[in-house]
């Protein structure tokens, strides 16, 4: 029987239109994402806080350099653990080692206020884990689809929904937890659900079939059957490609150079959303809310939590549905986290209602890019479904102008700050504003891409080609903090707008690039769409 899906036959049964594996790929993802997120919401204010708040009081510049180097290791270390992957261990293997390495690294976070050691080796276990776990748990989505087509673009955007909602709630909670109860308590928070996820995958992995498997192991599973009628299926395509096939693949890898080049300069804008636009929400934000100001904000707080919660819980229950009785145990860890994460936000919610100041916290506008997300992600995948989907060089370009755009406003929402002045209290919705044109630009690169390199990367290469594309993110990321880390001498010189539109200027004219090499990319992808 021929299978629409890869993977096992309890992976043909769908949820909302994907296979039920995809969806066990989303909630893996969504807990390591949680986890990252919700450490890097903390790491710039923890580093700057003053002793007596629990922090080290470092300088800006040198806690955007140290975060730079860590969001930027995060994405080098993949080229590593996907070449391991693809030649050693599989896919499966070095997911459930780098999560399992990740909550190692997230326990000692959560001891650093014993030694500063702990602090060092945690950052090191969760760049490590990261590099075996990030590059083969995107190559497990792609293996799902056995067409190259708009399908496999609208799974992958699924998929991105989920890494979202584990940032959204990473953010939120472990940003509450860490600047208003204790910074280990958001740093050992992350760890929980992290090993939490390494569970449900790997009690769920039969789903996968031969999908993820060693190399060795997926030889021994072939049928014979199997393997005859794929060689004949194999040297009919040899024949008809031969002559071609060289330059086909040759222009199919620089088509991701050149897209792994011009992510560079959006991630480069993007990732200061942890760096200089925290620093900007922390001290140059007016966050303190009065009277029906603090109660409005209350509400939609707590709107903007519950919904999300409610619509992730919705395709937790239908993933429940169609695995449960095949993957109890799994489903039943999965529960779990969710029945924590829901007692956590309620008294969060509940905390807030009862206290009389209200303060914003400074992690908390971080929240509005994962949950732009979770509420744009369905109508992009559609989107990119219909016929008004663009081609990638055009959603690239879109993406970064929208990135450029979204820094216009915090330049012009800067322009009445006094040169070299520390504090401020800007209204709180321009940081809004660029968030969300922010994110409707991530929407526009980081999913495609993820696809792009899918479709276009040779079959027994697509992971490592996928760690070459996390390093491209390595060089934005620190490229990024240590742009970012000049904050406080270009604004003492020529103010903090400037600083914000060098950010705006770059992208746009990028995207103006992007845009002019869309014919030629088109034509060297030879039928890719």
């Amino acid at each position: 029987m021929e299978f629409k899906f890869g993977g096992s036959a309890e992976n043909q049964k769908t949820v909302l239109g994907h296979p039920s594996g995809l969806f066990v790929l989303f909630f893996t993802e969504m807990w390591e994402r949680f986890s990252y997120y919700g450490m890097r919401a903390l790491l710039v204010l923890f580093l700057v806080s003053t002793v007596l708040d629990g922090g080290w009081e470092w300088s800006r510049a040198d806690a955007l350099v140290l975060y730079g180097w860590y969001t930027g290791l995060v994405y080098l270390t993949p080229i590593i653990g996907g070449f391991i992957a693809d030649k050693f261990m599989g896919y499966r293997k070095a997911v459930v080692l780098g999560a399992f390495i990740m909550t190692l690294g997230h326990a000692a976070m959560a001891l650093e206020g014993m030694t500063s050691m702990f602090f060092y080796a945690g950052l090191t276990f969760l760049i490590i884990g990261n590099g075996f776990f990030k590059p083969n748990i995107s190559s497990m989505v792609g293996q799902l689809y056995k067409t190259q087509g708009k399908e496999k673009d609208g799974g992958y955007t699924i998929f991105y929904m989920g890494i979202n909602a584990g940032a959204f709630l990473g953010i939120l909670l472990c940003g509450y937890i860490g600047e208003n109860i204790g910074w280990h308590y958001g740093f050992g928070l992350a760890g929980i659900f992290m090993f939490l996820g390494m569970l449900q995958f790997y009690f769920t992995q039969k789903i996968f079939g031969k999908i993820g498997l060693t190399p060795k192991q997926a030889e021994d599973f072939d049928d014979v059957i199997e393997d005859g009628v794929e060689k004949i299926g194999e040297d009919i395509k040899e024949a008809i490609e031969e002559a071609e096939s060289s330059k086909v693949v040759r222009d199919r890898m620089i088509v991701i150079g050149v897209f792994s080049l011009f992510v560079v300069f959006f991630w480069w804008a993007f990732e200061q959303a942890g760096g200089s636009m925290t620093v900007f929400a922390a001290d140059y934000t007016d966050r303190a809310l009065e009277g029906s100001a603090a109660m409005t904000f209350k509400i939609v707080n707590t709107i903007i939590t519950v919904v999300p919660m409610l619509v992730i819980t919705w395709v937790l229950v239908m993933l429940f549905k169609q695995t449960f009785s095949k993957f109890s145990l799994a489903s039943i860890l999965l529960g779990l986290s969710f029945v924590i994460i829901w007692g956590i936000v309620i008294w969060m919610l509940n905390r807030e209602f009862q206290s009389d100041a209200t303060e914003v916290p400074a992690s908390w506008f971080s929240v509005l890019n994962s949950l732009f997300i979770i509420l744009f992600a369905p109508v992009f995948s559609k989107i990119w479904e219909s016929k008004l989907n663009p081609s990638g060089p055009v959603k690239f370009a879109i993406g970064l102008l929208l990135v450029g755009l979204g820094f216009g406003i915090l330049a012009y929402g800067a322009a009445g700050i006094p040169d070299g002045a520390k504090t401020a209290s800007v209204s709180l919705m321009f940081l809004v504003g660029a968030y969300f044109l922010h994110t409707m630009g991530e929407l526009c690169v980081s999913p495609v891409g993820l696809s792009y390199v899918s479709k276009l990367a040779p079959v027994k290469f697509v992971s490592l080609m996928f760690g070459i594309w996390f390093t491209a993110n390595f060089f934005a990321n620190l490229l990024g903090g240590v742009t970012g880390s000049f904050i406080d001498p270009i604004s003492e010189e020529y103010g903090l707008s400037t600083f914000f539109l060098i950010f705006t200027i770059i992208p746009i004219a990028a995207a103006i690039i992007m845009m002019l090499l869309n014919p030629m990319l088109k034509r060297k992808m030879h039928g890719i769409k």
